[in-house]
């Protein structure tokens, strides 16, 4: 089965990260990059990784509609919440308990969430 892991972070800590100076942030990603690195490197060869991606601020967000064929678009996120999605991972699992045992892996989810979702269809 496949799911879709939206890793999170509130509003809080995605103000923190946009005030840091680049050394902070180089230093931050420094101490993130060995869980990411091991965690891809049993996913990867298992097949259980379709892709990941990590997404910019929200603050770069476009939300774009069409109604009565006028396209309009706003800056920033779609909804104003406390949390903000910042990358999107898609597991291949045999079942929703390994799945779930992935996304406790998953670095973010030591300091904000992982919201795991079935796909529809193949």
């Amino acid at each position: 089965m496949k799911y879709a892991a939206l890793l999170t972070n509130d509003a809080d800590a995605v103000a923190a990260w946009e005030q840091m100076t680049p050394e902070e942030a180089q230093a931050a990603r420094a101490e993130e990059v060995p869980k990411w690195e091991a965690l891809f490197g049993e996913l990867g060869p298992s097949g259980m990784l379709g892709f990941s991606v990590e997404l910019d601020s929200p603050t770069t967000a476009k939300t774009v509609r069409v109604r009565d064929g006028e396209t309009t678009v706003t800056d920033g996120p779609f909804a104003e919440t406390k949390e903000q999605i910042g990358g999107v991972m898609v597991l291949e699992c045999e079942d929703l308990d390994r799945a779930i045992g992935i996304a406790a892996r998953i670095p973010v989810a030591l300091t904000a969430s992982v919201e795991l979702r079935p796909l529809v269809g193949p």
